[in-house]
């Protein structure tokens, strides 16, 4: 089963093709120029295809992050992935931005706290489990708390529960988090596999149910910058 993988839910955009049945990454690729990803993302999507040999005609399935995160990045890359579905018939699965990041840590055993700079003093939040070796009965990777946006104390709170444990922040916005973070016993993850990527889209994936293109939402956990601004929230 190959699989197709989009997130430009912030800064960055990427792309990735994954061999399911092998657990394979088979092409990936990404882009942080400041240049939208309106303009970068289908071509990174017809590069990544060339370096791997395949067109959209030989994947099975897409997957993209449909948030939360930048609510214009969002919308590209859930529209982009709606449009190729559709013309093939393929399924989609969608994936959150913050399961994606814990994927990043896949293999250590952790709190996974994954945070995305959701601005007006907020982070885009959820703390996941990760286990090196699972039990027989469990998954790798267990999501403690729903998607959120959520206040840093209220975060550092809900970590001290975990004190012990090992945690680790990543996501965009980890570092900015940590610069600031009273809770002293988080690390912050290595700059390598701290920002989302389409990579860790497709690892996530299959632990989700997959959707029509039609289907295919965006999910965001505010209204955007211009309607709180007409609504005053």
């Amino acid at each position: 089963m190959l699989i197709l993988g989009l997130d430009s839910s912030a800064k960055a955009a990427s792309c990735a093709v994954y061999g399911a049945d092998e657990k394979n990454i088979i092409a990936y690729g990404g882009v942080n120029n400041k240049i939208t990803h309106s303009e970068t993302l289908m071509p990174l999507v017809g590069s990544v295809l060339k370096a791997a040999k395949l067109t959209l005609n030989d994947m099975d399935a897409f997957a993209v992050t449909n948030g939360p995160g930048s609510f214009t990045g969002v919308r590209i890359s859930v529209s982009a992935v709606k449009g190729m579905a559709f013309a093939l018939g393929l399924p989609v699965y969608p994936v959150s931005a913050l399961q994606a990041l814990a994927y990043n840590l896949s293999g250590q055993d952790c709190i996974a706290c994954c945070l995305m700079d959701a601005r007006r003093g907020q982070f885009y939040n959820a703390l996941f489990r990760i286990r090196e070796t699972p039990p027989a009965s469990g998954e790798k990777i267990t999501r403690l708390t729903s998607d959120r946006a959520i206040a840093q104390s209220e975060i550092e709170t809900e970590l001290s529960v975990y004190k012990g444990e090992k945690i680790i922040l990543v996501g965009d916005g980890a570092e900015l988090f940590y610069s600031q973070m009273k809770f002293s016993a988080a690390l912050l993850s290595a700059a390598a596999c701290c920002h989302q990527n389409a990579v860790s889209v497709c690892l996530a994936a299959l632990e989700n149910k997959a959707v029509t293109a039609k289907e295919l939402m965006p999910l965001y956990l505010r209204l955007p910058q211009a309607e709180r601004e007409r609504t005053g929230s």
